[in-house]
């Protein structure tokens, strides 16, 4: 029994059934792995790249052949054209709508972000009476369906001359939206560690100072990736932007435009395709510039320690 027990039990994992290897098991599927995800990037921007090849292409030769034909005849007089966009910013109007996207987007990203900042670091680390309540009441707001409260806020804005003003869509994209970054933020700021925020009081900090020393430089990826969010659903809005602002050239955006663009040049192909890869053009830049960004936003708060 003695020399039994004095024995150290030996496991061996037993060799995949095929013959090779664990190493090269998970070298396959490995590239299994990165082949679906290269052809599934390949399929979402297929579509992407032949809206853009099609938009510098003459109205007859998109009519009459497919984008992928433009590289067969890529030299030839005629192929290539910048018509389409001259068309769409000038003639369209679609220059004064991208700069009045701007104007909506920028600020409507910006605004609900800095109070949902504040917010989420008072209920995480600062004590004062209803914290709980207010924190329930605000998941709640979550879940109200954005269609329910644009007729009580037409009507509001119409009784106060706010109606068709870049404030009053601000508002509105901020009441619409600081649920759902308070929240966001929350989770990250709430899992920042305890040390670092007692720390911070010994030594004499006010709530404000480390607020904007400590906790919101350490915010900056949860803040970026809601920023992308927040900044792709305003740029891409039609039903707000219709009702608040409605079809004004002075203050129509580029979804707006775009839609009466569908509804008055429908069989314009060619215009159609500049329009709207000049509305993908500022989601894009977006994204790329904060990527870095991105992928650390989703992951934070996840994984603590």
């Amino acid at each position: 029994m003695t020399a039994i027990a004095g024995k150290q039990p030996n496991y061996k994992v037993a060799p995949p059934k095929s013959g090779m290897t664990i190493k090269q098991q998970a070298l396959i599927n490995s590239i299994i792995v990165n082949a679906i995800v290269i052809l599934l990037v390949l399929l979402w921007t297929i579509p992407t790249f032949g809206l853009l090849v099609s938009s510098f292409r003459p109205r007859d030769l998109i009519t009459s052949s497919g984008w992928w034909t433009a590289f067969v005849t890529a030299f030839q007089s005629g192929a290539w054209t910048l018509d389409n966009y001259r068309s769409v910013l000038f003639a369209d109007a679609m220059g004064s709508a991208f700069l009045n996207s701007m104007l909506v987007t920028i600020p409507s990203t910006v605004i609900p972000i800095t109070i949902a900042a504040f917010a989420a670091y008072a209920i995480a680390w600062l004590e004062f009476p209803g914290r709980k309540a207010f924190f329930l009441v605000l998941v709640g707001l979550m879940v109200v369906p954005l269609q329910m409260s644009l007729q009580p806020l037409f009507s509001l804005y119409q009784a106060t001359g706010l109606n068709g003003t870049f404030l009053g869509i601000w508002l509105a994209h901020t009441g619409f939206g600081l649920p759902l970054a308070t929240y966001l933020l929350f989770g990250y700021i709430s899992s920042l560690p305890v040390d670092l925020i007692e720390a911070a009081r010994v030594d004499g900090a006010t709530p404000m100072l480390t607020f904007t020393r400590l906790v919101l430089p350490l915010s900056t990826p949860a803040i970026a990736a809601f920023a992308i969010f927040q900044f792709l659903w305003v740029w891409n809005d039609l039903l707000v932007a219709l009702v608040f602002l409605g079809t004004r050239a002075d203050v129509a955006v580029l979804t707006t435009r775009l839609s009466e663009l569908v509804a008055s040049r429908g069989q314009a192909w060619h215009v159609l395709t500049a329009g709207a890869f000049v509305t993908m053009i500022m989601p894009l830049v977006v994204f790329f510039s904060l990527q870095r960004f991105f992928v650390r936003g989703l992951m934070a708060g996840s994984v603590k320690g």
